[in-house]
């Protein structure tokens, strides 16, 4: 069976969460609560801020506006401290919601009208602008874990230096498995 162009959506929805959650596991309970600055946001708050949105928007994904009533975005920004399990808890259901709601689309589905805080587009357009907003989030979060660890970072991706060395088996342009 030939690859779906969803199937890229899907891919890069699992690549983030997968991302998110190594550089998470890498910091302790109290540094996912930590606030660098004034006014920024926590790696806790992000989280909430991700999962809240991936779940307006997939939660009836071609059928309702993608802001649902019941979201309070404002309020995913509040900061409060949260334990690991309620951190972990709300991001794996932001992207369990979303991945629900791709494995039901087809690529014919990809040209289909959507609505998001009342304003049309296309069911591939609110999917590229899902992955961006997840992704620059994502980055955020493995930052914000990155310089809270210190010393103890096991690198994300290709370490300094290890080009030459991954080029020879780059594991990280393949398919999740």
């Amino acid at each position: 069976m030939s690859p779906s162009m969803l199937d890229d959506f899907r891919d890069e929805f699992v690549r983030y969460r997968t991302i998110g959650e190594q550089a998470m596991a890498q910091v302790s309970e109290e540094h996912l609560n930590r606030a660098l600055a004034p006014e920024t946001n926590s790696i806790a708050t992000l989280v909430r801020h991700v999962s809240g949105n991936l779940r307006s928007r997939f939660t009836e994904f071609l059928t309702s506006d993608g802001e649902k009533p019941w979201r309070n975005r404002d309020a995913e920004f509040e900061p409060r401290k949260a334990s690991r399990a309620e951190i972990d808890a709300p991001s794996g259901q932001g992207f369990s919601v979303a991945l629900e709601a791709l494995h039901g689309l087809r690529d014919a589905d990809l040209g289909r009208p959507i609505t998001i805080r009342g304003q049309a587009m296309s069911v591939h357009g609110a999917l590229a602008r899902s992955i961006a907003h997840t992704a620059a989030h994502v980055g955020q979060i493995v930052l914000l874990a990155r310089l809270q660890a210190g010393e103890s970072w096991v690198s994300l991706s290709i370490p300094r230096g290890g080009s030459s060395r991954y080029n020879l088996n780059p594991t990280r342009e393949k398919r999740p498995t």
